[in-house]
């Protein structure tokens, strides 16, 4: 195994900086602009501050995770978790079970016990864990399999817009949960929970690990689908293993925080301008760079208009959009760099 170049080792170190530094910026961070010194002993910190703060960044580490993967598979720097309409498929599953009733909204009482707090967590992500493998597994089948990668996309580009109709439909006829849906719309990290973390973060472990032990597959396709067929690759099945892998890891951050625009698009670039390594590593620096937009994003949505919040889905929107607009001012070289 080939050691880790320097500009790995310290793009990674000074990630991880990075976030420790927003983790203590976040549990500063409050209604009233930045708190100091911090009342560690608050309630405030220790049951909002704290499990938001990092809950934003174990979801941002999910998005940018998922974000490389399909970026990987596709062999498209354009591509982003959203892009199988799995994001749709999440978004519809949830709308189901609060048209359904099964959870009353998007915010347990405070007083519910960690037992409630952990089923309705779960059995939420399950909901959007569930619409977005449909959605996925509906883009396969209109794609006739993972072999053409231009009919998977326009396939996925369908069913999005399918499911995104049908979700628009149900809240037409429940106008009741859009309030409830239009906070997981506009995405929100203000709901997360201790119990919503500890999921993430088992949810990471194991997606980065299946990343990290199939990346020969996605190191293979970089130098064409013929070339890792030639090396001994099963290239279907890993890649329908991956699809389910990148289908977790979205359902699980969508289910949390909602909808978060460009993160997942935006870090694995961000990466790629600056190192140029194998999957392995690269996946796990997308997933850091990831954490620390995402968090830094949350902060921001806090600070920049206190007491008043600003949405981190739209935030993190006008960003990434305004970084894409910066990189297609020099369409030659920075898209020499992105590819």
């Amino acid at each position: 195994m080939n050691k880790p170049s320097q500009p790995t080792t310290r793009m990674a170190m000074g990630l991880s900086l990075l976030s420790l530094l927003l983790l203590c910026v976040g549990l500063m961070a409050g209604s009233q602009g930045l708190e100091w010194p911090v009342q560690w002993q608050d309630s405030i910190v220790q049951d909002i501050r704290l499990p938001r703060t990092l809950g934003a960044w174990l979801a941002g580490a999910l998005l940018g995770l998922a974000g490389a993967l399909a970026q990987g598979l596709f062999r498209n720097p354009l591509a982003d978790p959203y892009l199988l309409g799995s994001a749709s498929g999440a978004t519809l599953g949830v709308t189901v079970a609060l048209m359904l009733g099964l959870w009353g909204g998007l915010q347990l009482p405070a007083e519910a016990s960690m037992a409630a707090q952990w089923a309705w967590r779960l059995g939420l992500t399950g909901c959007a864990f569930v619409g977005a493998w449909l959605a996925v597994l509906m883009t396969l089948l209109l794609a006739k399999g993972v072999q053409h990668t231009l009919r998977l996309l326009l396939a996925g580009v369908v069913v999005g817009v399918v499911l995104g109709a049908i979700t628009s439909l149900m809240l037409v006829l429940r106008p009741q949960i859009y309030p409830a849906m239009q906070s997981f719309t506009l995405g929100s990290t203000a709901m997360l929970s201790g119990a919503s973390c500890s999921l993430m973060a088992l949810s990471l472990l194991l997606c980065w690990l299946l990343a990290w032990r199939l990346s020969p597959l996605l190191d293979g396709l970089s130098l064409g689908e013929s070339t890792a067929q030639s090396l001994g690759l099963r290239v279907a099945p890993l890649r329908f293993i991956l699809l389910g892998v990148m289908a977790l890891a979205t359902a699980t951050a969508v289910a949390q925080t909602g909808l978060i625009a460009f993160v997942g698009l935006v870090a694995p670039h961000l990466v790629r301008a600056r190192v140029r390594t194998t999957f392995a590593r690269s996946s796990l620096l997308a997933a850091l760079m990831g954490g620390v937009l995402l968090c830094g994003a949350d902060i921001l949505a806090r600070l920049l208009l206190a007491p008043q919040e600003l949405p981190v889905g739209v935030l993190t929107g006008v960003l990434g959009g305004g970084y894409l607009l910066w990189r297609l001012q020099s369409p030659t070289k920075r898209a020499e760099d992105a590819a």
